[in-house]
């Protein structure tokens, strides 16, 4: 057993979309800096940011309904929508000035223009939709949705789900065509090769097993190579936690007062995958329909077009599952483990609060396969259980603190990042929608963490983001510039028409 001990600049956990993204900032802010990253499994990506983990919608709240909620006077609160779109611009421009850098290359690979669309039932949702299409398409970052409520129309847009549909209740849809769905897994990899091709250090099969704080306040981070069984220590001035669901664990190791009180649940999802490809050639549009009541909303269902290694597929789900790991390839103890004495109560308080999302979870655990076809049925009104498979998703770990709006034991959905006082150290933690804003989320751990730098990047960050900065809905010709920009960079031929 080897006790090397090496010092860097910057170390990065785990080897997904968010570390992948902060990594690739900081390469093109602090050139000079040494970075290293330590990832437990064989390659990059394979985690939540795998394909095969997430649903790949490009979130900007185009058609996602649980980002729109009506308020008690009717009215439509699109706040929510507003700063997930905004979040999804930034991105776009950051991949975009990547490409157009010839720092990752063919932008096809990771993402492609799809519609997006929102699709609902029954004369309340119809007129929800409704409100929420009239109060988002006067929105500049919404431009170009288009409603319907006539069958005809609804048969053109989206002929798999309305042939044998009896029309037996109102029913309408939106469409916008600027929508995409990206492969956060080619997009992760292609971040690692360029990065390691700019002198980044990446350890695959190697895991952080504990950190703790030297003398002089940089930190410690203890790595066991899994292939040798030996262990090393590194020391990195800033250490960076991007380790999906495994990212809680290491948070209360680092012992900063930050993490305390904060506990995690785990939820994982399956979706339905379509082997017929006559059944895949008929749909082309990402159509989110609006969750059950008691639902979580990571499961709002959803019935996909994705493109995979250019191939085409046809995803349905998620339907929710429990299990107590907090990776898939994780533990059973995890959940257990995450139990501290700074949390318990957090922790009780919030499963006596959650006991319909329990109660919920473990009618999902059990349905059948055939229970599982008739939520289906009710997208694709003659699915047949013999063109479908089922596919384990990939775990996601709910954030669970004490709130002042919640009180204590509050679930949260969303993205959280938790930094140290003095920015030595940040982790990530939560869960959608977590990769479409990995850029935003980043640059807020860049704002936290260098306060003295940022100032000076921030000339650099705007060439890269040009708006960085800027609230875009106080400039709708920047919105336009922007859209116009990305779309050519990334080859979003629909976007681009749709502007034209």
């Amino acid at each position: 057993m080897s006790n090397t001990q090496t010092k860097t600049d910057v170390i990065l956990i785990g080897a997904g979309i968010m570390s992948a993204t902060l990594g690739a900032l900081l390469k093109e802010l602090a050139p000079d800096w040494k970075i290293k990253v330590f990832e437990k499994l064989g390659k990059a990506g394979e985690e939540s940011s795998n394909e095969w983990n997430n649903a790949g919608t490009g979130h900007s709240a185009l058609c996602e309904l649980n980002y729109t909620s009506e308020k008690p006077d009717g009215s439509i609160d699109m706040t929510k929508a507003i700063k997930v779109n905004e979040q999804f611009q930034v991105s776009k421009q950051f991949w975009s000035h990547l490409v157009n850098s010839n720092l990752i290359e063919n932008p096809q690979d990771f993402i492609v223009s799809l519609p997006h669309m929102s699709f609902v039932q029954g004369k309340s949702n119809v007129d929800f939709l409704k409100k929420r299409y009239e109060a988002l398409s006067e929105n500049p970052l919404f431009y170009g949705m288009e409603y319907t409520d006539d069958p005809v129309k609804l048969m053109e847009w989206i002929p798999l789900m309305m042939q044998e549909r009896k029309v037996d209740q109102p029913i309408a849809a939106t469409k916008i065509e600027s929508g995409t769905d990206v492969n956060f897994g080619a997009l992760t990899r292609k971040l690692f090769e360029h990065l390691e091709a700019n002198d980044v250090d990446l350890k695959y099969k190697h895991s952080v097993e504990s950190l703790k704080r030297t003398e002089d306040g940089a930190w410690e981070v203890k790595v066991r190579d899994l292939e040798t069984g030996t262990t090393e220590r590194q020391t990195a001035k800033f250490v960076f936690i991007g380790a999906g669901g495994g990212s809680l664990h290491l948070l209360q190791k680092s012992g900063i007062p930050e993490g305390k009180h904060m506990g995690g649940f785990p939820v994982s999802g399956i979706f339905m995958v379509c082997k017929n490809p006559e059944v895949i050639a008929k749909h082309h549009a990402k159509v989110y329909g609006k969750a059950k009541v008691g639902a979580p909303p990571m499961s709002v269902p959803h019935l996909d077009t994705r493109f995979i290694n250019n191939k085409k597929s046809l995803l349905f789900g998620p339907f929710a599952g429990f299990s107590p790991k907090f990776l898939k390839t994780g533990s059973m103890f995890d959940l257990i483990t995450s139990v501290k004495p700074d949390n318990l109560f957090t922790m009780i308080s919030a499963g006596a609060k959650n006991l319909s999302l329990t109660k919920y979870l473990i009618q999902q655990v059990l349905l059948s396969k055939e229970q599982r076809m008739e939520e289906l049925r009710e997208f694709i009104p003659d699915a047949k259980s013999e063109d479908w498979d089922l596919v384990i998703a990939g775990q996601r770990v709910q954030v669970i603190k004490d709130t002042e709006a919640g009180g204590k034991g509050t679930l949260q959905f969303g993205t959280e990042v938790v930094s140290a006082e003095d920015g030595s150290i940040a982790a990530l933690l939560g869960a959608s929608p977590g990769a479409s804003t990995a850029v935003s989320v980043m640059l807020q751990v860049l704002e936290n963490c260098f306060p003295q730098q940022i100032k000076q990047w921030e000339p650099r960050i705007k060439e890269m983001i040009p708006s960085y900065g800027v609230r875009l809905l106080d400039h709708p010709e920047l919105i336009q510039d922007i859209h116009l920009r990305t779309s050519k960079a990334l080859g979003l031929v629909k976007e681009m028409e749709s502007l034209e």
